[in-house]
């Protein structure tokens, strides 16, 4: 599968919520993730941490993917069933080597997240 394929089926595979399928994706080794609030380095973190949300997540709604060579870039609408918040507009930027997505940064309204987690957010474990 080319970058974009493997991004898109990741996205869907969190939209499923395919937690098994979704961790194949993602680089055993020299995996990172960081957004504006929190940062994980191995694909466990992340995965404990997107599929905590399964019971917000009404929809992951895919606006635009495109690629460019091995960076993939993708804007999101994650619709919750969470009020206080409604939706949260993500852009993320994957980059993958080999089969594998090896770093993710997403860039979204931290205070949206922060709020809706209760100021009670993950930290990086090595």
């Amino acid at each position: 599968m080319q970058p974009k394929e493997i991004v898109a089926q990741f996205i869907a595979d969190i939209h499923a919520q395919r937690p098994d399928e979704a961790k194949n994706l993602l680089a055993v080794e020299d995996f990172e993730y960081v957004g504006p609030n929190m940062r994980f380095l191995s694909r466990d973190d992340l995965l404990s941490y997107l599929f905590g949300m399964v019971a917000i997540q009404k929809s992951l709604i895919v606006r635009q993917l495109s690629a460019d060579g091995e960076h993939v870039f993708a804007i999101l609408d994650y619709q919750t069933h969470f009020e206080p918040i409604g939706d949260v507009r993500l852009a993320v930027w994957f980059r993958v080597r080999g089969d594998k997505i090896h770093t993710v940064e997403a860039f979204y309204n931290a205070a949206v997240v922060e709020n809706m987690l209760g100021g009670n957010l993950p930290s990086a474990v090595s």
